[in-house]
C-alpha cells in the first residue's frame, strides 16, 4: 500500500537535506558541472523547482508541462541564477508541493504525468521524493548512491526492475544484493542472467547513475538498459 503521508514526510526530509547542502556551495559552484551530461549544478537546481511546480499542476488536474519546449525553455532560463535566487525558489517551490499535497484529496484518483504517463495520485509524493533523492546525487556535492536512505534504495529499485519488465530488448534478469531479488526483463520461465551487487550500485546501474562496473553477471553479460 502507498502511504502518501508518509512520502510526502520523506519529500520534506528530502528536501531539506539538499537545501542545506546547496546551502553550503556558492555562486561559482553552482555554475559548475553537474554529473548530467550538458547540465550545470543550476540546471539541476532550476529543473527541482520547476518539477515542484508541475506536480502541484498534476495534483490540481492540470498538464504537468504546458510542453517540452517549455519545459526544456524554463530550465535553460533559470540554470544561470545565483545559489541564493536558486534556494529560494527551491525552497519555495517545495513548499507549493507540500501545501498542495496537504489538502484533501482523491488520493486513489488517475493523474497524468509527463508523456501521457498516467498513476495515481497516490504516487505521486514518491515520484517527488525520487526527482530530489536521485538530483542530490547528480550535483555530485558529496551525497552519494550510498548515503540513500534504506527504504528509498528498495522501493526505487522496486519501480525500476517494474519499469523495465516485459521490455523486449532486455532479457530476463534477476537482481539480487544477496538478502532480495527482484525480476526485470523479458517474460521467461528462467532469467538469463543473474546481476549480483550493493544495493547502491545496483540503484545506480538501473537509474543509469553507474555503468554497472562493480556489478557480478551470472549467466551472460551485464544487459544494456534502454534509457529512462
Amino acid at each position: 500500500m502507498i502511504d502518501h503521508a508518509h512520502d510526502l514526510a520523506s519529500v520534506r526530509e528530502a528536501t531539506d537535506r539538499l537545501l542545506t547542502a546547496v546551502g553550503k556551495l556558492d555562486d561559482a559552484a553552482v555554475a559548475e558541472p553537474s554529473r548530467l551530461p550538458g547540465w550545470s549544478r543550476g540546471h539541476v537546481l532550476a529543473h527541482l523547482s520547476r518539477n515542484a511546480d508541475a506536480l502541484v499542476n498534476v495534483f490540481e488536474g492540470r498538464p504537468m508541462y504546458a510542453d517540452a519546449a517549455v519545459r526544456d525553455a524554463d530550465i535553460e532560463r533559470d540554470a544561470p541564477r545565483p545559489r541564493d535566487v536558486q534556494l529560494t525558489d527551491l525552497r519555495d517551490s517545495a513548499a507549493r508541493f507540500q501545501a498542495a499535497g496537504a489538502l484533501p484529496a482523491d488520493w486513489s484518483r488517475t493523474v497524468e504525468l509527463r508523456g501521457g504517463v498516467v498513476d495515481t495520485a497516490a504516487r505521486v509524493p514518491f515520484r517527488r521524493w525520487v526527482e530530489v533523492e536521485l538530483h542530490h546525487v547528480d550535483l555530485g556535492i558529496g551525497y552519494e548512491l550510498e548515503d540513500l536512505p534504506e527504504e528509498f534504495t528498495e522501493r526505487e529499485t522496486d519501480f525500476l526492475a517494474d519499469r523495465f519488465a516485459g521490455h523486449p530488448d532486455v532479457p530476463p534478469t534477476r537482481l539480487t544484493d544477496g538478502t532480495r531479488a527482484w525480476r526485470t526483463g523479458r517474460e521467461a520461465a528462467a532469467p538469463e542472467a543473474t546481476v549480483t551487487g550493493a544495493p547502491a550500485d545496483l540503484l545506480g546501474w538501473l537509474a543509469g547513475r553507474r555503468d554497472g562496473s562493480a556489478l557480478t553477471v551470472a549467466g551472460g553479460p551485464l544487459p544494456a538498459l534502454p534509457p529512462l
